[in-house]
């Protein structure tokens, strides 16, 4: 399974990405050896994720994630539809 996430960085923004072990990328965003953009903003939290059969189709759904509004994620994450 192949997984789309987004994690609150501990400025408050966001981060999306996509991956096949989770615990095991939260891991890495928390000890610095994960994405750049975290390395400085840590710790950061799990607060979303979405489930995928390949990683094509979650690298697809993480790009449209990626383009929604700092709003939009909220609303995503909330359990609000994305239209």
């Amino acid at each position: 399974m192949w997984y789309v996430y987004i994690v609150k960085c501990n400025d408050g923004s966001f981060y999306t990405g996509v991956t096949n072990n989770i615990d095991g990328r939260l891991k890495r965003h928390n000890t610095g050896r994960g994405a750049k953009y975290t390395r400085r903003k840590r710790p950061v939290t799990l607060v979303y994720a979405e489930k995928f059969p390949n990683r094509s189709a979650a690298q697809s759904r993480e790009a449209e994630v990626k383009s929604y509004s700092r709003e939009g994620k909220q609303k995503l994450i909330a359990g609000v539809a994305q239209w």
